[in-house]
């Protein structure tokens, strides 16, 4: 019981090195390499847009979109005649 104790509070103490270093990486790469990245944000703005639209929309269902077609009840598919009388 006290080795699983160990190993786990082992495993807490790698992770928080590992986020450490990972957030001393991150600060490094963004600050030394803002410069080059700054000039383009505005590009790559806008080619979000259109990649965005093609990955959201991937051609199954389209949710509530309407093409102009007939729904049941209106061409009468369904087994009742609206045309009035008995």
């Amino acid at each position: 019981m006290h080795d699983q104790q160990t190993r786990d509070s082992q495993h807490k103490k790698n992770n928080l090195v590992m986020w450490v270093f990972l957030g001393i990486i991150l600060y490094f790469l963004m600050t030394e390499h803002w410069a080059h990245i700054v000039p383009y944000l505005p590009w790559l703005l806008l080619a979000a847009c259109p990649l965005m639209h093609l990955f959201m929309h991937d051609g199954h269902g389209h949710g509530g979109h309407d093409h102009g077609g007939k729904h049941k009840h209106d061409s009468g598919e369904d087994g009742n005649n609206d045309k009035g009388g008995m």
